[in-house]
């Protein structure tokens, strides 16, 4: 972050993306590249970076939401894993009343296991993105990475099925 004066500018990184707010951008590219030697691809006006969508509100105001690594990354596990695509007939990332630690279910087998922990991994992921409605129910639900039973593994379908229901909520 640089104060400018009246603004505040931004570069955010993240291993070799960016996203960089400015009141002068082309110059900020030009000087990384020619002075720096970095080959930028996609320095445009920003709309989608690390599995967020952003947008402008008919404000002005920049929005995020990770609609696209929802839909993409999510759904499309869950379809590859279960064979179906989430149930989005939910309102509520868990049932009410819901307590993963008194589940007694059966254990996951290995393949139950890899499923749990990859679809932990994606709602991680997600949540960095700014999908805070689901985040008790996720760090609930990751807790028993090690040692998870099939009921958990519902409730955490149960969970995509809501992110993929309001996929479109932004921040």
């Amino acid at each position: 972050m640089h104060d400018v004066g009246d603004v505040h500018e931004h570069v955010a990184v993240h291993v070799d993306d960016l996203a960089f707010a400015l009141k002068d951008p082309e110059a900020f590219a030009k000087t990384l590249h020619e002075k720096h030697g970095f080959n930028l691809k996609g320095t445009r006006e920003l709309s989608f970076h690390l599995g967020a969508n952003f947008t402008q509100d008919k404000d002005g105001t920049l929005c995020m939401s990770p609609t696209k690594c929802i839909s993409d990354c999510l759904m499309k596990s869950h379809e590859k894993m279960f064979g179906e695509k989430p149930k989005q007939t939910v309102l509520s990332p868990l049932e009410p009343g819901d307590h993963p630690e008194l589940d007694a279910s059966e254990l996951l087998d290995d393949d139950g296991m890899q499923q749990f922990q990859s679809l932990i991994g994606s709602l991680q992921w997600i949540l960095s993105l700014g999908r805070f409605d689901t985040v008790c129910d996720v760090m609930s639900l990751s807790s028993f990475c090690v040692v998870p039973r099939r009921g958990h593994l519902e409730q955490l379908k149960r969970v995509c099925g809501h992110l993929m229901k309001m996929q479109h909520l932004t921040i």
